[in-house]
């Protein structure tokens, strides 16, 4: 009896005892698992202070306020720029010389660095300089391939057909252009005419990365040459008079001082819109100046001249010409006018970044008449300095700047170029093996591939 009773006495101090520990361990669990979630996300989930991510994690706002950065969204990009890119050497490629130089090596880079073509050069060049680049084709992750074709066929260095023919022998004799079909090497096309300049392209190069200034172009041509999942829209090329310094000569005016509300300055080409704006200027010459500009005699402005006249209004038109892309609308941000787009399937570049609804207006370019420049003149003051504040903080990415500038298109064009890269590309004319190899279809290792090869 007393050993029951020693033992039913015992049991509440057990039971006791045991509620202690349990009560113990469950608050020691709980702190842990606490403690665990704040550490993890004080060191994991918290982004870097120069890449701060939105909560929906979409990508970034411009931030407009003073003293803010251009970043790029952490989602697909990274937090820091790390890419190694391959520049083909001209004496490496046979023909390579002659798609930057023409036929007879008679065009020179400097003869190319003029209007819309400088950006060829100018990608080349910075590419040449850049850290991101590397010597070595087996650890590269892209591979550019310079050419300068739209002056060398300006120019007369190249035919349409000889332009052809010489992308097709230059392609032969890149064993990893063959490796990947093509999907990690970058062409640069910088014209309205976009790839189309290779009359071949869609058979040869139709899974590369392309850079242009020229989106979608089904309005001309039976297809499109731009894709909008591997290739990238570039700012045109601005003359160097207005974006090599600060200290310029060609200044902005204030608003009270400009002469008209808009302009149009360039050649008529025959298309609609342009026609238009030069009809409506002779209707409201007081508001529109938009004279028909030629290529040479008493209509042609020499370059500093164009810019006087372009800053001189509070709204630069900018319509489409052969193609919808149009270099007016990146000139204007150096004059700060506010850019108005006339041009409906115009691509603009670095979409990810850049909200263009805060800094340029799009109006329908079949409502070109009276009707937009009273829209444009009930706008104030006000909205307009906004506008044209909000534009000196991104006009940076419309200058090709070496990488030491800390905003340029080329940094911007690197970030996109970075969420190109792919661990893995497949080629229809690739395959692998157990141990990780490449061959062709007679089984060839990649090693042992000799040019020229066979293009699809």
């Amino acid at each position: 009896m007393r050993s029951m009773m020693s033992n039913n006495k015992g049991r509440p101090l057990g039971a006791h005892h045991h509620l202690l520990c349990t009560r113990t361990l469950q608050i020691g669990a709980l702190f842990l698992v606490v403690s665990t979630f704040f550490f993890t996300r004080l060191f994991f989930d918290r982004p870097p202070c120069d890449h701060p991510v939105r909560a929906s994690g979409g990508p970034l706002p411009l931030p407009f306020t003073d003293g803010g950065d251009l970043s790029w969204p952490l989602r697909g990009y990274g937090p820091q720029l790390d890419l190694k890119i391959y520049v083909y050497d001209e004496d490496e490629v046979d023909g390579l010389k002659a798609l930057l130089y023409g036929r007879d090596g008679r065009i020179t880079p400097k003869d190319c660095l003029k209007g819309q073509w400088g950006t060829q050069v100018k990608i080349h060049k910075l590419l040449l300089q850049s850290r991101f680049r590397t010597r070595k084709k087996e650890e590269a992750d892209l591979f550019f391939v310079p050419a300068y074709v739209k002056c060398v066929r300006m120019m007369g260095g190249l035919n349409d057909k000889e332009i052809t023919e010489t992308y097709v022998k230059v392609l032969t004799q890149l064993p990893y252009f063959r490796l990947s079909g093509g999907r990690d090497h970058i062409f640069v096309f910088p014209s309205g005419a976009g790839a189309h300049l290779f009359k071949s392209w869609e058979i040869y190069i139709n899974h590369s990365i392309i850079l242009t200034p020229e989106g979608d172009r089904t309005d001309k041509k039976d297809t499109s040459a731009f894709n909008t999942w591997k290739d990238i829209i570039i700012p045109g090329n601005v003359d160097d008079l207005m974006t090599t310094n600060e200290a310029r000569a060609i200044q902005p005016l204030p608003l009270f001082k400009r002469k008209y509300l808009a302009n149009y300055l360039g050649r008529a080409q025959g298309k609609v819109g342009r026609l238009k704006l030069i009809e409506l200027a002779k209707q409201f010459p007081d508001k529109l100046e938009s004279p028909e500009l030629k290529f040479s005699g008493p209509d042609k402005l020499g370059r500093a001249e164009y810019f006087e006249h372009l800053r001189n209004a509070k709204f630069c038109l900018a319509p489409r010409g052969e193609s919808s892309w149009t270099l007016r609308f990146y000139e204007s941000f150096f004059v700060e006018c506010v850019p108005v787009i006339l041009s409906d399937q115009i691509e603009l570049p670095f979409q990810n970044v850049i909200d263009y609804t805060q800094i340029s207006i799009k109006w329908p370019s079949n409502r070109i008449g009276p009707e937009l420049l009273e829209y444009l003149e009930s706008i104030p003051d006000e909205d307009i300095e906004t506008m044209l504040s909000r534009g000196r903080k991104v006009k940076c990415l419309w200058v090709y700047a070496p990488e030491s500038s800390p905003c340029s298109a080329m940094q911007a064009i690197l970030w996109e170029l970075q969420r190109k890269v792919r661990k893995f590309h497949q080629s229809v004319e690739t395959f692998w093996l157990h141990n990780g190899s490449y061959t062709n279809r007679d089984l060839v290792k990649f090693s042992d591939w000799k040019p020229p090869m066979t293009l699809p």
